[in-house]
């Protein structure tokens, strides 16, 4: 195996923090972005600021700074041939854009491992779960179709812990970190795509950062898994706080969608939990709630899903509707899951009435 991996990654925004990570341990990366996104990115760098323990304020890390190389590239003239993995880090609706659709099923096509850090779980990954009708769930999908070509073995999934936003006013090739957790990844079905993720997760861990004053441990780490469900851990923090970012009239912060009433955030929470247990996790692979509270009181902003809705997109990423339709398959349901769904329909569809 070589010494150094070569990642490609689909999205420029939340995918430049894993990006930053992999060429700070080493490696060599290529996000796949808009041209100026490239542009910019080639000329000047992915720039992340993020809060390191015992540090005042941010610490800023320009991947121009980096032992390993990164790059950004369009859609077209790749060479897939140079990848050991791709990373999926786009938002799920994007995936159907021209230029994307095409290189996500010549990505398949090539069985090129993909790590897949999306809230959204590509739909061959439901095909790992025991007992989920993966099929039934087309429908939770922006276009299931794209998803098709990929064979289940290849793709595993990362829960996106981390919290990272584009600082309003910024140039587009700087992503700021507010909850700097780790990324956790279940494993592929190969033991040597898995390897390339355990290679990925030591050299990440042996990462120290010169900050003129001593070298430090850079916060943000891949963490690999055995269990299929680790991942999944997310849904309950989504379902009990991003998607309850959305009110029939506006939106209102994690924070206040979690603390606002904590008891309804407690039960909504637990609820998913209780899903995810149904189809076998084990609640040591989940988060307890309390953790979550306690992250969620430094979240003083909306979700990107609700900031998306109120900003007038035709189309987000429906975790909320995937998780009432695997919870109906174990014979699940719960109000505030269904007046969440019917909340996002109704938002959804005003906004493609006002495109039309």
């Amino acid at each position: 195996m070589s010494d150094t991996h070569h990642l490609l990654v689909f999205g420029a925004s939340y995918g430049s923090l894993l990006g930053l990570k992999c060429a700070l341990a080493g490696h060599a990366v290529t996000l796949v972005c808009l041209p100026e996104e490239a542009k910019l990115i080639n000329d000047e760098g992915a720039v992340v600021r993020m809060p390191i323990k015992g540090r005042e304020g941010l610490v800023e890390i320009n991947s121009r700074a980096a032992p390993g190389r990164l790059t950004a590239s369009g859609t077209t003239g790749l060479d897939l041939g140079r990848f050991d993995l791709v990373a999926l880090a786009m938002q799920e609706p994007q995936y159907r854009s021209p230029g994307v659709r095409e290189l996500l099923a010549e990505v398949a096509q090539a069985r090129l491992p993909c790590l897949s850090i999306m809230n959204m779980p590509p739909l061959p990954y439901l095909r790992r779960i025991p007992g989920v009708d993966a099929d039934a769930c087309r429908a939770c999908y922006a276009d299931p179709g794209v998803w098709d070509p990929f064979d289940p073995a290849c793709l595993t999934l990362c829960s996106p812990d981390p919290q990272a936003f584009r600082p309003p006013g910024e140039k587009v090739n700087v992503l700021q970190v507010r909850l700097p957790t780790n990324f956790k990844a279940a494993r592929f079905a190969s033991d040597a795509h898995t390897a390339i993720l355990r290679r990925l997760e030591a050299d990440i861990d042996a990462v120290r950062l010169d900050t003129g004053s001593g070298r430090v441990e850079v916060p943000v780490k891949l963490r690999v898994h055995d269990s299929v469900f680790v991942p999944l851990a997310k849904w309950a923090m989504l379902i009990a706080g991003n998607y309850r970012c959305i009110g029939r009239d506006g939106m209102r912060s994690i924070r206040d969608a979690v603390h606002g009433d904590i008891g309804t955030a407690r039960a909504t929470y637990e609820w998913v939990v209780a899903v995810c247990e149904r189809l076998g996790a084990d609640r040591a692979d989940l988060v307890p709630f309390d953790k979550y509270a306690a992250a969620a009181q430094g979240l003083a902003s909306p979700s990107s899903a609700a900031r998306a809705l109120f900003g007038g997109a035709p189309a987000i990423e429906r975790v909320d509707r995937l998780v009432q339709a695997i919870a109906a398959q174990v014979g699940m349901r719960s109000a505030v899951l269904d007046e969440i769904v019917g909340l996002v329909d109704a938002r959804l569809e005003q906004n493609r009435k006002a495109r039309a």
